[in-house]
């Protein structure tokens, strides 16, 4: 039985106590439960450390409360530190909590962040605005044949991640945690905020979009490259600007050769979010990179990457001027992503969709 709490970080009115298990003859039926009380429904509760029998100490994160009190179970691991399970959330709290514990993985790894918004960017960036299918909606990632297509490599990693919030938050579909989770690491990274709502459905794995249609890193040409990533992101319903400002994510992360074939980040800041992706392409030099692997360009220095793909941003006139935009003026790319990205979520989610009510006349 738990016999300590250090409590690691205590804001302002909080108090916590043991709650000893219940006993049922020589069994213990239910684990210690940690009780934790906060004076206001906003505070967020302190981490704390528990000691077993066998004096092992573990630290549980803090999750940011919309009610009084929250029950942890001392016995729930998760991989990124203890499991903080709430106390009957209310449906406005749930997603609350949701976003706590996903912040609370990004504290534990940070480079998590930029694979977790690539896995909200690819569940959603499959949609098809004539056939009115792909999309956020559905999750279909979990399945294959989507989640073993070329360009979804790795992302088991961040599907993985977050499957312990999914437990934790069972109501919560697969499509609303994932989406939810990319808007959370883009402002966890200093990104903008993001507008969210929930209200996706998951669907089987007859629901997976085909292959293809997600943007290719080169297409083998300038001109084929730069219809390419056209053809793409026209077929969702974007504009040039708003590709622009989505391809702007790629301040975050790098490339993996086992995943993609290339390799290396496209910033040196690859766990903030900012407009430096577009000031790189602007302001560096890049050559093609003599290398036994996919043509991508290096800056002087070789740390740094750009794909055929992103230097067609600056091939393009068009496109360029976006990111001349974006490199001068990070409000803007901002305001821009946080737009094309709430877009970009919520393609093809049917609960979004308004009907518009035809009206006959019999005159």
């Amino acid at each position: 039985m738990a016999m300590l709490i250090a409590v690691r970080r205590i804001l302002t009115g909080t108090t916590a106590r043991l709650v000893a298990p219940k006993q049922v003859g020589s069994r213990v039926s239910s684990p210690p439960v940690f009780r934790l009380s906060a004076s206001t429904s906003t505070s967020r509760i302190a981490s704390f450390a528990a000691c077993g029998v066998a004096a092992a100490a573990v630290a549980v994160s803090c999750l940011a409360l919309s009610t009084d009190h929250i029950s942890v179970p001392s016995d729930l691991l998760m991989r990124s530190g203890l499991r903080v399970l709430a106390e009957a959330p209310t449906t406005g709290d749930l997603y609350n909590r949701a976003r706590s514990a996903i912040e609370h993985i990004l504290e534990n790894d940070p480079d998590m962040g930029p694979t977790i918004v690539r896995l909200a960017w690819h569940a959603s960036g499959t949609y098809d605005a004539a056939s009115k299918t792909g999309g956020s909606e559905g999750a279909t990632m979990r399945f294959a044949p989507e989640s073993e297509h070329g360009a979804n490599a790795g992302l088991n990693v961040a599907r993985d991640a977050l499957e312990p919030v999914k437990k934790m938050f069972p109501d919560i579909s697969y499509a609303d945690l994932w989406t939810l989770a990319g808007v959370v690491a883009i402002e966890f990274m200093g990104g903008p905020k993001v507008s969210w709502r929930s209200g996706r459905l998951d669907r089987d794995a007859d629901s997976c979009p085909p292959d293809g249609r997600l943007p290719d890193a080169d297409k083998g040409g300038v001109g084929a490259t730069i219809r390419h990533i056209r053809d793409i992101f026209y077929r969702q319903g974007f504009n040039d600007r708003e590709i622009v400002a989505l391809v702007g994510a790629h301040a975050l992360g790098r490339c993996h050769t086992n995943a993609s074939g290339y390799s290396g980040p496209w910033t040196r800041a690859p766990t903030t979010f900012s407009n430096e992706y577009f000031r790189e392409l602007i302001e560096n030099t890049w050559t093609l990179k003599k290398w036994d692997g996919p043509d991508q360009f290096e800056d002087p220095t070789g740390d740094l990457m750009m794909l055929p793909a992103d230097m067609a941003l600056l091939w393009d006139k068009e496109f360029r001027k976006f990111v001349e935009l974006y490199a001068r003026n990070e409000d803007a790319f901002f305001k821009d992503f946080a737009d094309a990205f709430q877009k970009l979520e919520e393609n093809g989610v049917t609960s979004f969709v308004t009907t518009k009510k035809r009206w006959f006349g019999l005159w």
